[in-house]
């Protein structure tokens, strides 16, 4: 199986810390040049050193930029792209607070669509004209699994990720044809920052110990456990290795077979 990235440029959004973090060590290890992007450069700093590097000949390197704000990251994104083309984009984004989509404001939906929706949709304008150029590429998009089916509590993040989905399926079709492919990939509960903030907010609300929440949550998954970010990023990786050149645009939970849906 073809899994060697080597020579090939990947920028991985969010990659502070968690998912995006693990995305941008498993693609290092496949040989990949990583650009880790994220808001805080010190933390950035930290994740460029400590990732691997399988020959003399790859380089590693950081974009500070803020994904909320569409008009800088297009500006620091050309500037990446101009001195070395992308050719594996992998968004990923932190979701929406919680809370029920009927007390969501319209600001509230605008902020989550322009962090993900406007900023998934500028980054590809970006990157994919060096992608056309290679004749391949990779554009991977961490979602979530309410894409498939809704979950309680996170209306607006349900109705964003919906939407980034919707745009991906779109854009798989459209690009097939230049050899770039498409894909999301839909984790389930994963051990995280995120996931210990589901669990402090959901404790405070309901006035059950963040355990109980956690044993609730672990109750509707078959594995019985939740999962590791390495797990999360094996899947993104494989999306951005040759070997998956005739996949795409799906929609792959990697949720312990916690998503009943087909």
């Amino acid at each position: 199986m073809q899994l060697d990235l080597s020579g090939r440029h990947a920028l991985v959004c969010g990659a502070s810390q968690g998912i995006g973090r693990a995305c941008a060590i498993e693609l290092a290890l496949l040989g990949a040049n990583v650009t880790v992007l994220a808001r805080r450069a010190e933390v950035l700093a930290e994740v460029v050193g400590s990732l691997p590097r399988t020959d003399g000949a790859q380089h590693h390197d950081l974009l500070v930029a803020d994904a909320s704000d569409t008009g800088s990251l297009r500006e620091r994104v050309e500037a990446l792209v101009a001195a070395a083309p992308v050719h594996i984009l992998v968004n990923n984004s932190g979701g929406p607070p919680p809370g029920s989509i009927l007390d969501a404001t319209p600001p509230q939906f605008l902020d989550a669509f322009g962090q993900h929706l406007l900023a998934n949709h500028t980054l590809a304008q970006v990157v994919i004209p060096g992608m056309r150029d290679a004749g391949w590429g990779r554009i991977v998009n961490i979602i979530s699994t309410s894409v498939k089916e809704p979950l309680s509590g996170i209306g607006v993040s349900n109705t964003t990720r919906g939407a980034v989905a919707s745009w991906a399926k779109t854009l798989a079709g459209e690009l097939a044809p230049l050899g770039i492919t498409v894909n999301n990939v839909l984790p389930g509960y994963t051990r995280t920052q995120r996931l210990d903030q589901i669990l402090a907010e959901r404790a405070a609300a309901t006035g059950k110990t963040a355990e109980d929440i956690a044993k609730g949550m672990l109750a509707t998954v078959p594995a019985g456990r939740f999962a590791e970010s390495a797990e999360i990023a094996a899947a993104v990786a494989f999306l951005a290795s040759p070997a998956a050149g005739y996949v795409n645009g799906i929609n792959l939970p990697v949720d312990g077979g916690r998503t009943r849906s087909l």
